[in-house]
């Protein structure tokens, strides 16, 4: 890797470059809908006031993704922000893959098939909507008639409800259109039905091991078949529905019976695909499926099975060991050349964003890139529902920022608040205003504790939530109402952009920030730093958002 080289007209901040990344916080029109707009930010306020902003992109097709169609997600957000460069992500990657047919000639699908010719039970487990985030259901639907085709006589499905990156109460418009299309894929020779679910946020898909337990359930439900009994999945979603009035993501799990026995326990012979195609949510139970010496919770029985992920959701620990479509490959990342430089940095959040800020943030990469020169801290995030505690861990998170900026050991630092994007996603307004309260209520304590130190800020985030707490009215731009006219919550991302805040107190007359053209992306971070930093960019990278006098 070649080295950075110093710009020839500005030496650089004396202090450190922090990133700090406000998950979620987009910029949307005023409405009753925008809890960043109608939350008391006095410290937001004052920043667009005061200092330059420019709108980034943070969907589509800037951040990788197929078309500008789909939303951005903090996946494809921070690999930008770290790469300085849109690399073609998950979901088109897959697309690719399905409609070339190279994944149907990878060594993980002959495996799979290969195993479950001899009366096997081939099941395929993952996120049941067409989000685009962690899944797609067209993917779905491809791998059940390429299994067909290739005469695998039975196959289970295992759904986790989505409600988060789709309506929060959208499922039954997934279940009943997919059990017309399994009733025209059934026949003598090929049983095919759906065996087990739950909601996303209550069972199999958590993330950087902030709650095993979530896993566990989805264990006892997807391979023991111990959970409530129904005879569908519609009659699942309903009852639940009725009975405790939750939305979708926080449905409890459910299998499918006849005459009182699970139709789709997982067993020794049997292949399992995990099809979806982001990692973060997907690798604890690719271990609870792969690792022999697992001791996370009692499996009770661990079935012998060809397991494999839609993609390899990480790349250094190769989990899972087979997968269907190779991800991308992503290099030259901010982190390894400012390592290379030595030049010391700090990554830092709490457990629901922490592998934001490390893992996707190089890259798709666990572990560092020096010893010497990284320093990462995660806070515990609480294992509580985000709305009942929306200021979530941002205190201890800047407590110990500020620790880290007085120290002065550090020149570039960078911090994810997760707030606006995990408290946006559980749809309650009152309780995202407070979480983005939260945010700049810190954010006022850390660009004070930067100011003292010479340093300079990168103020931005890595998609759009908050800013869009309803759903809205594609043809009046209003939020959506019900005949008693209460509107519908969003719990999903949104398609608008960001903020891009230069806080800069020192340095500012040595650059120019240029002309916000709406052309600039995420990945026009990462040069704006290492400028910042006194360096050129590397060529690679997408043009920095200031230039030097």
């Amino acid at each position: 890797m070649a080295e950075l080289k110093k710009l020839n007209s500005f030496e650089g901040a004396q202090g450190p470059v922090v990133t700090i990344v406000m998950d979620g916080i987009g910029i949307a029109k005023e409405g009753i809908g925008n809890a960043v707009e109608s939350a008391y930010t006095p410290t937001l306020d004052m920043l667009r006031d005061n200092y330059p902003m420019l709108k980034l992109k943070a969907h589509g097709m800037a951040v990788g993704l197929p078309s500008d169609d789909d939303m951005g997600n903090s996946e494809v957000g921070h690999n930008a922000l770290g790469a300085g460069q849109v690399f073609a992500q998950g979901a088109k990657l897959v697309t690719q893959s399905i409609e070339s047919g190279k994944i149907y000639n990878s060594d993980a699908w002959k495996a799979v098939i290969s195993n479950v010719k001899n009366n096997g039970t081939l099941h395929f487990l993952g996120l049941f909507s067409d989000g685009n985030v962690h899944s797609h259901i067209d993917h779905l639907k491809a791998l059940i008639i390429k299994a067909k085709e290739e005469k695998v006589s039975r196959v289970r499905l295992h759904i986790l409800i989505d409600g988060r990156d789709v309506g929060e109460t959208s499922a039954l418009d997934y279940i009943v259109p997919f059990e017309e299309f399994l009733d025209s894929q059934r026949s003598a020779d090929f049983d095919i039905m759906i065996a087990s679910g739950g909601g996303r946020m209550k069972i199999t898909m958590d993330r950087y091991e902030a709650d095993w337990s979530m896993v566990e359930l989805g264990w006892k439900t997807h391979v023991l078949g111990e959970v409530r009994q129904f005879a569908s999945a519609k009659e699942a979603v309903e009852t639940y529905r009725s009975e405790l009035k939750v939305i979708d993501q926080d449905l409890p799990p459910f299998v499918i019976a006849k005459d009182g026995k699970p139709v789709g326990t997982i067993n020794d012979g049997d292949s399992v695909v995990f099809y979806n195609f982001r990692g973060d949510r997907s690798i604890e139970i690719s271990k609870a499926f792969e690792d022999i010496k697992f001791d996370k919770f009692d499996r009770v029985r661990f079935p012998k099975v060809v397991y494999a992920g839609m993609l390899e959701y990480d790349g250094d620990l190769h989990i899972p060991s087979r997968y269907l479509v190779s991800p991308p490959e992503i290099t030259n990342t901010m982190g390894e050349y400012l390592a290379d430089m030595k030049i010391p940095q700090l990554a830092i959040s709490e457990t629901q964003k922490y592998g934001h800020v490390t893992y996707f943030w190089n890259g798709n990469k666990s572990g560092k890139f020096s010893e010497e020169y990284e320093t990462y801290i995660e806070v515990p995030s609480d294992v509580i529902p985000f709305e009942q505690r929306p200021w979530m861990k941002s205190a201890e998170i800047t407590d110990k920022l500020i620790e880290c900026i007085e120290s002065g050991k550090y020149k570039y630092l960078r911090v994810n608040f997760p707030n606006g994007d995990m408290v946006g996603h559980t749809g309650n307004l009152l309780a995202t205003r407070i979480g983005v309260e939260s945010v700049d209520l810190e954010l006022k304590r850390l660009l004070e504790a930067i100011d003292k130190a010479h340093g300079v800020a990168l103020i931005t985030a890595d998609h759009g939530n908050a800013d869009e707490m309803y759903e809205v009215d594609k043809k009046t731009g209003e939020p959506k109402a019900d005949k008693n006219g209460n509107f519908k919550a969003k719990t999903s991302h949104t398609l608008n952009p960001v903020p891009c805040f230069i806080y800069d107190n020192y340095y500012k007359d040595c650059y120019t920030v240029k002309t916000d053209a709406g052309e600039f992306g995420l990945s026009n971070v990462a040069a704006t730093v290492v400028n910042l930093l006194g360096y050129e960019a590397p060529s690679m990278w997408d043009t920095s958002l200031i230039e030097a006098k």
